[in-house]
């Protein structure tokens, strides 16, 4: 009896041990092992993503298995370093999330699939604690009250690309006023070359050379390195209007400047020929702020996506600077 006792209460011990110790495990289990939520690409015209709304919540894995119906696709959240995945016809990728804050995140196509492509989104709802943080700074160009939308034409232009390696020569002699970050990003160059011109100093130098000095100062408000990432981010999201030399005669030009988009034409939408970069009139007429904003809006009833929940700010910026390069002699 003593032994069936020793025997019974030492199994009941293992029993109630198995139970606290299975119970955290079974729950962690059903939390990490829940089944992968299927989605399946196809180009916008026939659906993009299914499904295209997500929901999820904070510290919880997120599965998904992807795969493509037509061709290939890529995937993609916007605004986090996760990297993008190609989603090939007739196989499956597989990849889990794990988000840490509550919001609305946009995953996207990462492949050029048509002229819907930048169509190709959906969201990801993600539910979890509030975090109290400062209320997010309106975009440079709503500070500054600039009207994107509104045609903004330089009245004076070079008769060649300016040349920054000629205007380094003049940049010592510059006012601090004109050297700085701030004062790059809300100025067109046009507005900067005004003000150079009024300058004591610069009296002696032609109209072109006061150019060459607009390009300098441009040039010494960015690096190599974010040239370089402002590259990258043109090559894959912009050259399929824009073109690799940013004339606007990317594969999509001439269907977008014919209005072919049957997505939106459905809709009562037009959309224009895509923006010349290398104009000098209407590159030197605007801002950068100005610029970053039709990045961050897009270009309402021109066929410009809009891409503020997928680029980071300061890849905005790097946008920004690169977009220089078409216009100034880097």
């Amino acid at each position: 009896m003593v032994a069936r006792r020793v025997t019974g209460e030492y199994a009941a011990r293992l029993i109630v041990i198995g139970i606290l110790i299975g119970l955290p495990i079974a729950a962690l289990s059903a939390r990490w092992l829940k089944p992968a939520i299927e989605i399946r690409a196809r180009v916008a015209e026939a659906g993009g993503w299914t499904p295209a709304d997500l929901t999820a919540a904070v510290g919880q894995p997120l599965h998904l298995r992807l795969t493509s119906d037509d061709v290939i696709h890529g995937f993609a959240v916007g605004q986090s370093a996760w990297p993008a995945l190609d989603v090939e016809p007739g196989k499956v990728v597989e990849t889990t999330l794990l988000f840490e804050t509550p919001g609305r995140y946009v995953y996207y196509c990462t492949r050029w699939c048509g002229l819907g492509h930048w169509r190709m989104r959906g969201t990801i709802e993600v539910t979890g604690p509030t975090v109290e943080s400062e209320t997010a700074p309106q975009p440079l160009y709503a500070q500054l009250g600039i009207k994107i939308d509104e045609p903004h034409v330089a009245e004076s232009v070079p008769g060649a690309r300016p040349s920054p390696s000629r205007g380094a020569k003049f940049g010592a002699s510059l006012p601090a006023a004109l050297l700085n970050a701030d004062y790059y990003r809300a100025h067109s160059p046009v507005e900067a070359w005004r003000d150079l011109r009024a300058e004591a100093n610069t009296t002696s130098l032609s109209d072109d050379e006061v150019w060459d000095v607009v390009a300098f100062l441009w040039q010494s408000n960015t690096s190599e390195a974010v040239l370089a990432e402002g590259q990258r981010l043109f090559a894959a999201n912009c050259t399929a209007c824009h073109g690799e030399g940013g004339a606007g005669d990317g594969i999509a030009a001439q269907a977008l400047a014919n209005n072919e988009h049957e997505a939106l034409t459905e809709f009562g939408q037009h959309t224009v020929a895509p923006a010349d970069f290398t104009d000098l009139s209407r590159m030197l007429g605007a801002s950068p702020a100005l610029l970053q904003g039709k990045i961050i809006r897009g270009g309402m009833g021109t066929g410009m996506p809009y891409w503020g929940p997928i680029f980071t700010e300061a890849q905005t910026w790097a946008l920004v600077d690169y977009l220089w390069t078409f216009v100034f002699d880097y």
